[in-house]
């Protein structure tokens, strides 16, 4: 990871926030030069709640940053980059949640998403290079789906396979190939 080395790590989970066995949590903590996106203490469903936070984090790093996003993560990601303009060196965009379909049970339902603002879902190529990580059975976006954001961005994707959502749920606590995809991101600008 030494392409890594002069670049802050910006972790943006997604709604539900930290979770210690969560990939991201750990991928932070085996980083040195990692931090995530602070946890809302309020108004936790609302999209500019979380993209103002989002905002405040790279407000407060100097230097190159490069974002791993994840699940809804992703969507106050593009929604960040179609307001602001800082430069950001690329991102990592892993299992996006499709917010303009249905959600599973136990999610939150789309007129509730649209009501705190969640769509609709920017859809302009992102201005920095991002490379997007679909599965071919997450329950929450489906692999078309998927694909279609990642051509919609500008994201050069890649199949995962059948990883769910890439969560705990699905068995990932450590997911090692996020620094593969990290180092390769980087190294394709």
């Amino acid at each position: 990871m030494t392409l890594l080395a002069d670049t802050t790590v910006l972790l943006v989970p997604g709604l539900r926030d930290h979770v210690a066995e969560h990939w991201q949590t750990l991928l932070e903590a085996q980083l040195p030069n990692a931090r995530s996106v602070a946890p809302l203490e309020h108004d936790k469903l609302s999209r500019d709640a979380r993209v103002a936070a989002l905002d405040a984090a790279l407000a407060a790093i100097d230097g190159p940053v490069v974002l791993v996003a994840h699940s809804a993560g992703v969507m106050i990601t593009v929604h960040w980059a179609a307001q602001h303009h800082r430069k950001i060196r690329g991102a990592l965009l892993c299992t996006p949640a499709d917010l303009e379909t249905p959600m599973p049970p136990g999610y939150s339902d789309t007129a509730t998403l649209a009501r705190h603002g969640w769509l609709p879902v920017p859809r302009a190529p992102l201005p920095f290079p991002t490379l997007l990580a679909a599965s071919r059975n997450d329950p929450l976006a489906s692999y078309e789906r998927a694909t279609q954001m990642a051509s919609d961005w500008g994201s050069r994707l890649v199949d995962l396979g059948k990883v769910g959502h890439l969560n705990p749920a699905a068995g990932y606590g450590p997911w090692p190939r996020a620094t593969e995809l990290l180092d390769a991101l980087l190294r394709a600008r």
